[in-house]
């Protein structure tokens, strides 16, 4: 599980937009584009779940679940390979039954499968992109802000 420090900016129940300072991790992170990021500087908003409460101005933990990234990194990366080698198979193997160039019909079925592949990704991405294991999270509020103490 990864965590971060960060400065809530606004509240949008449920979530708050979160200021935090873009570390080396998030430019070798697989979720850099599915985690609402604004900003390319060194410092980026995050929207984020708020389960704890965070008020603007609040110091914060952002903490991300690790074991969604890398199911959605398998998707992301892996799949649409495994899905264009067994595509480039397939035609390989029909080829020699239909008495066609195999390279052509092996590269066509290839191609016909990453692009299918491609669009499955697409689609499941934007389902997985709803659920909550998938989003940062505020775990806890680190300090409040002197008007804020009690």
């Amino acid at each position: 599980m990864a965590t971060e420090r960060g400065i809530v900016m606004r509240v949008t129940p449920p979530t708050a937009w979160v200021k935090a300072t873009r570390t080396d991790a998030c430019k070798h992170c697989e979720a850099r584009g599915s985690c609402n990021v604004i900003g390319e500087g060194k410092e980026v908003e995050v929207e984020a779940i708020n389960e704890a409460g965070a008020k603007v101005g609040d110091q914060i933990i952002l903490t991300f679940e690790t074991a969604p990234f890398l199911k959605a990194a398998f998707l992301l990366y892996v799949f649409p390979i495994i899905v264009m080698v067994i595509g480039a198979l397939a035609g390989k193997h029909l080829a020699t039954n239909v008495n066609i160039d195999e390279s052509l019909l092996s590269m066509t079925f290839g191609v016909i499968f990453l692009v299918l592949a491609v669009l499955f990704v697409r689609k499941k991405a934007n389902q997985l992109a709803k659920q909550k294991s998938y989003r940062p999270k505020i775990t806890r509020v680190i300090r409040y802000p002197a008007e804020n103490q009690p």
